[in-house]
């Protein structure tokens, strides 16, 4: 976590205007509403725009297989030091998939050992993505097994974490109840 408190408060449930109520709908339903998404009601429509695209990005649209996917986010939100990011991927990551060894080896990135040749092209593609904003030639046949439209909907995944990351961070949303920081993301 960048901040110990949250620069934008998220909205409160009992004061929401009609606006908030209807991008927060899905949530209100079904019981549940992370702070992410209480703090991006603050605008409502950029909230709504945003959980269109970010749908998409999560949904079975996404040609990326979701341990490949969660792969690639969990990368994301440890370097971009976004622990709330890090904190709501890892159970998403388990359930793709991913082992708790895996999730761990992450943090080291694409020269740890054991990965495959796929994995360990994701997590460079990554990397090149977010330093450099774009995957070499190399890397982009490297990730040959996803297909034109994985690689594309991996661009698409980090891109979309990415941006998450900077909204998490900037705007200090904190974790939601009874979760707690992997030490390694206190960045405070």
């Amino acid at each position: 976590m960048r901040l110990s408190a949250p620069r934008i408060e998220p909205v409160d449930l009992d004061r929401l205007d009609d606006e908030q109520r209807a991008a927060l709908e899905p949530f209100l339903v079904q019981g549940r509403v992370l702070n992410i998404f209480r703090t991006m009601a603050r605008l409502p429509r950029a909230l709504t725009a945003f959980l269109a695209w970010g749908g998409y990005v999560l949904s079975r649209r996404n040609s990326l297989p979701p341990r490949e996917r969660e792969l690639a986010i969990l990368r994301v939100g440890y370097l971009c030091g976004a622990g709330y990011e890090w904190t709501q991927h890892v159970p998403i990551g388990r359930d793709g998939g991913l082992t708790d060894e895996e999730i761990e080896r992450i943090k080291a990135g694409p020269t740890a050992p054991d990965w495959s040749a796929l994995d360990r092209a994701i997590l460079r593609a990554r990397d090149k993505l977010v330093r450099d904003h774009f995957i070499t030639d190399g890397t982009w046949q490297d990730l040959a097994e996803l297909g034109d439209t994985g690689r594309t909907d991996l661009v698409f995944t980090v891109g979309q974490y990415t941006q998450v990351s900077m909204i998490l961070n900037s705007l200090g949303v904190q974790l939601d109840p009874g979760q707690q920081l992997d030490p390694a993301l206190d960045r405070r």
